[in-house]
């Protein structure tokens, strides 16, 4: 009797302990879409593709890669099925953010062998003269997870690129993205007739964006271009882009508006080359050390080098410069604007400090937070745990050839802690705020 009153005077004392030991966290974060950028967080990447079919209505289509879906046979047929929920609500931007439309749709994708992607179109009321921005959340209804995503398009000019699609030359199969490669052939759709296309071509922009807390005048956009070639237009006429650089096709030569096209190498998004490899180290070094690197008689050598020397040993390299790629990589699929991602404000900050623990988007900018050591707040053996987030804020920039430009808003007021960042990849550890202690 002894020993199970004994028992149960310790049980009641290990609960009341673990009571008041616990740590509160805060409530989950709604707004927060730092999932969008974080790929160990989101398993779906879609592709989105805006076409106006006519002066009351656009489509927005849908693309979804064959291995982001999760196919389950928990269904009565027995066979591999996705459920998607996808919700769609319509803004008009040109009067203050004002929902236009909306819509809601439960998708079941059933599994093709061999099929790499799957498609799904939406049409929306969506009268000309207007800028508009649609806001889309898609659901995997099997897994419960979702994503967010914003997609602006402008209905106010025959040239906006909503007017244009693009497909495959010889496959004739509908494209999403617009970075191409050397060789590439594809077709371009007006909706519009016309009988001449102009290829305006501009090199690319190679600029480096100073640190977070440098006040330099912001640099504007080359609208000049170096090259423009007239061509007899028909929507089966291949195209081919075969330099680096930016490539605006539209039926008036005088107007900077249009259908780009981009051509950021054949490496794109990744890197594997050393000649290319080398530029994004212009964050940990600086120009001569660059320069020296790309003009070694033995390129690769130079980049091993580099790393060896901040890392003391080729295991630890390694780790590193996984790390330093992966980052390097997401950036350029999810900044590229003009120029390849790494070299935009966004990639810069995604590459040195990492995914960001908070996003919050409006039509206007971005905030970006990440988190810093965790402190406990309290006292004896009951606290809470605060969290506190150095913040980044962006400007949507108006951008002639994309809508995926984003300005860092720089301060000297406010601690950065990038010279911290800096030191830190330099002694052979990858940065993160939230108190780093190795790779």
């Amino acid at each position: 009797m002894m020993l199970k009153i004994n028992n149960i005077f310790i049980i009641s004392l290990i609960a009341v302990t673990l009571f008041s030991c616990a740590s509160v966290k805060e409530t989950t974060d709604t707004k927060d879409l730092s999932y969008l950028y974080n790929p160990l967080k989101n398993p779906i990447h879609p592709g989105y593709q805006v076409y106006n079919t006519g002066d009351e209505t656009t489509e927005l289509t849908i693309k979804f890669f064959n291995n982001d879906l999760f196919f389950s046979e928990a269904n009565p047929e027995g066979i591999p099925k996705a459920a998607l929920a996808m919700v769609y609500r319509l803004y008009d931007m040109s009067q203050g953010r004002v929902a236009v439309d909306t819509g809601i749709y439960n998708i079941s994708i059933r599994k093709q062998n061999r099929k790499r992607q799957y498609t799904y179109t939406i049409t929306m009321k969506a009268p000309a003269g207007s800028k508009y921005e649609v806001e889309l959340l898609i659901k995997d209804l099997i897994r419960n997870t979702r994503i967010q995503a914003h997609i602006p398009f402008d209905k106010t000019s025959r040239l906006s690129s909503s007017n244009f699609k693009f497909r495959g030359h010889f496959n004739k199969i509908y494209l999403f993205n617009p970075v191409l490669r050397d060789n590439e052939f594809i077709n371009l759709v007006y909706r519009y007739n016309t009988d001449s296309i102009y290829i305006k071509y501009f090199k690319p922009d190679l600029n480096i964006p100073p640190p977070p807390a440098m006040l330099i005048p912001e640099k504007s956009i080359n609208t000049e271009p170096d090259e423009i070639v007239a061509l007899a237009f028909s929507d089966t006429l291949p195209l081919m882009f075969p330099k680096r650089g930016i490539y605006m096709c539209s039926p008036d030569s005088s107007l900077l508006k249009g259908f780009t096209f981009f051509n950021f190498g054949n490496e794109f998004p990744g890197m594997s080359e050393p000649e290319t490899m080398i530029d994004p180290l212009i964050y940990l070094s600086n120009k001569e050390r660059i320069e020296e690197m790309k003009n070694s008689d033995r390129v690769k050598l130079a980049l091993d080098e580099f790393w060896l020397e901040i890392t003391g040993n080729i295991e630890r390299s390694r780790e590193l410069i996984r790390i330093y790629y992966s980052r390097v990589l997401y950036a350029n699929y999810f900044f590229s604007s003009h120029k390849e991602g790494w070299r935009t404000d966004r990639g810069m900050m995604y590459v040195i400090y990492g995914p960001p623990d908070k996003v919050y988007k409006t039509p206007d900018g971005e905030r970006w937070g990440y988190m810093k050591k965790q402190v406990k707040k309290g006292w004896g053996i009951r606290y809470r745990i605060k969290d506190d987030y150095l913040y980044f804020n962006f400007r949507k920039r108006e951008n002639p050839f994309t809508n995926n430009d984003y300005a860092l808003l720089r301060s000297e007021s406010i601690t950065t802690y990038w010279e911290q960042a800096i030191r830190t990849w330099k002694s052979g550890i990858a940065f993160r705020l939230d108190n780093p202690s190795g790779i």
